[in-house]
Formats: C-alpha cells, sequence, structure tokens
C-alpha cells in the first residue's frame, strides 16, 4: 500500500498563500482609491470649466460678483492642486500595493512548484517501491520447472 504524499512545508505554504490574498486585497483597496481620487479631481475640473462659462456668460457683472469669482476660482484651483498631490500618492501607494502583491506571488508560487516536484518524486518513489516488492514477491513464488 502506497503512503500518501505529505508536504512538510505545507503550513508554510498555507501561510503565503493568505499573505498573497492580503496583498492582493490591498492592491484592490488602492486601486479603488486612485479611482475614486480620479473622480474627484475630474469633478472639480469640470465644476472649474462650468464656473468659468457661467461668469463669461453674465452680463454686466459687479465688482463685487467679480470678487466673489475670483476668491472661488482661486479656491476650486487650490483644491485641484491638492486633490492631483493626493492622486499622485495615492498612484505611489497603489504601485507599492502592487510591487507587494507581486512579490507575494512569486513567493507562494516557489513552494507551490517545490509542492508539485516533491509529489511527482514521491510518486515515482512509490512506483519504485511498488515494483521492487512485486519483484520480489514473484522471485519468491517463483518455482523453477521440474524436469
Amino acid at each position: 500500500m502506497a503512503k500518501p504524499f505529505r508536504f512538510n512545508l505545507e503550513r508554510i505554504l498555507d501561510i503565503r498563500t493568505q499573505l498573497e490574498e492580503r496583498a492582493r486585497m490591498e492592491l484592490g483597496k488602492a486601486i479603488a482609491a486612485h479611482h475614486a481620487q480620479e473622480r474627484e479631481v475630474q469633478r472639480l475640473r469640470n465644476e472649474l470649466a462650468a464656473r468659468e462659462a457661467s461668469m463669461a456668460q453674465k452680463k454686466d457683472p459687479t465688482p463685487g460678483d467679480f470678487w466673489l469669482w475670483r476668491a472661488y476660482r482661486e479656491r476650486l484651483v487650490y483644491d485641484i492642486a491638492q486633490a492631483e498631490l493626493k492622486l499622485e500618492k495615492l498612484a505611489q501607494a497603489r504601485e507599492r500595493c502592487r510591487e507587494a502583491a507581486v512579490a507575494r506571488s512569486k513567493e507562494r508560487k516557489l513552494l507551490d512548484k517545490l509542492k508539485t516536484k516533491k509529489a511527482a518524486r514521491h510518486v515515482i518513489e512509490q512506483n519504485i517501491a511498488e515494483q521492487n516488492e512485486n519483484d520480489e514477491m514473484a522471485s519468491v513464488r517463483y518455482q523453477p520447472p521440474a524436469y
């Protein structure tokens, strides 16, 4: 009876698989945050363009309108700059998460390959042992013909 294959590093493989999954989850969160920030930057740019168009269409603006518009425009430009800065930081974080996920994946795949090789070697060894056992049984049972 062939004994079943047992990989002695199975627990480490499980841990590396969990770490890989965690890194993938972090990457997903980083990608989602980056996309959300991209939408926010686009929203702010659209708001600025719409307000500029609105101000350009206004007939006979008062000095108070100009003052309010200038203050609002400065704040929108500042918000856009801050949002773009945050977007760049999120892009860097996303790349760090991607690199971590790739590294974790490589670590797990390395152990997976080792497990596959050891399982194949185990099968070969078990086949050889079974063949040797069969050969020995055949030798023991063999009786030369009587003349």
